[in-house]
């Protein structure tokens, strides 16, 4: 995780005690489901482990995260990588993969992570 972004995605990152009071859960479940692979993490600004708030702000993780997130490592993505590609604004989807997700447009997000090994 000592890898840097190519971007700044500080403004789309919350620490984990936000992301678990956003989730109704304690912070060590949270923790859980980072090291089960159903949210990834990277440092923000400051050093803390922090989640993507579109990840979490349902209340909920993202439908279809999780698998998105298993293509991508499948692919040898480190998690600040992983993080990039899901915030990262794309003209074709349109926005960010993990928007497309959260709009419930997962299956064109899921070609995408599959074909981002080749």
């Amino acid at each position: 995780m000592s890898e840097a972004l190519s971007f700044d995605p500080s403004p789309a990152l919350i620490p984990l005690p936000d992301a678990a009071e956003l989730l109704s859960l304690p912070i060590t479940r949270v923790h859980q489901l980072i090291k089960d692979g159903q949210l990834v993490a990277v440092p923000d600004e400051q050093g803390r482990r922090s989640v993507p708030r579109l990840a979490v702000a349902g209340g909920v993780v993202v439908k279809g995260l999780p698998g998105v997130i298993t293509l991508l490592r499948d692919a040898r993505y480190g998690d600040p990588e992983i993080v990039e590609w899901l915030l990262r604004e794309d003209e074709s989807l349109p926005g960010s993969a993990l928007q497309a997700l959260a709009d419930n447009r997962g299956t064109e997000v899921k070609r995408r992570a599959q074909a981002a090994g080749f």
